[in-house]
């Protein structure tokens, strides 16, 4: 029985499931394996097809059923994210002093080198780099204390 519904299904999981149907229903309907029809294998046998078809017939009934995909990406990005970390930005700037956001304003802003901002600020360069260096770095304080509440 195994190996004919194997056969049938093309699948050894499915068959077995078949097989123990077929057997269920011949321990619920002794009588019918007693009725002198015919053998009692032949009678199993027509079970198992008969459940095979019942299931192919219920599949084709139903809908194809359809992995559930993930939703499709956004054609533009969300720009909220943007806005409030340029907010977070914004604030956190105001907390440093006015030597660092000349020298970020310079290096950042107006894509200046550091030998530009140096002549533009009357600073040697080892300044702009320094300030440059302490002020990102508050920055970025300020800014996780402000994600932060």
């Amino acid at each position: 029985m195994l190996a004919y519904a194997t056969q049938l299904t093309r699948d050894r999981a499915a068959a077995e499931d078949v097989v123990q149907e077929a057997l269920v229903r011949a321990w619920r309907h002794p009588d019918s394996l007693d009725s002198g029809k015919g053998s009692v294998r032949g009678w199993l046998l027509t079970v198992v097809r008969n459940i095979v078809l019942d299931q192919i017939r219920a599949r084709n009934r139903r809908p194809p059923e359809v992995r559930e995909s993930p939703p499709d990406a956004a054609v533009e990005g969300d720009h909220a994210d943007h806005v409030v970390n340029s907010m977070v930005v914004v604030d956190a700037l105001s907390t440093l002093s006015a030597e660092h956001r000349a020298v970020l304003e310079q290096v950042y802003l107006k894509g200046n080198t550091v030998t530009e901002a140096a002549e533009a600020l009357g600073i040697p360069p080892g300044t702009v780099k320094s300030r440059s260096y302490y002020a990102l770095r508050a920055l970025r304080e300020a800014g996780r204390e402000r994600l932060a509440s």
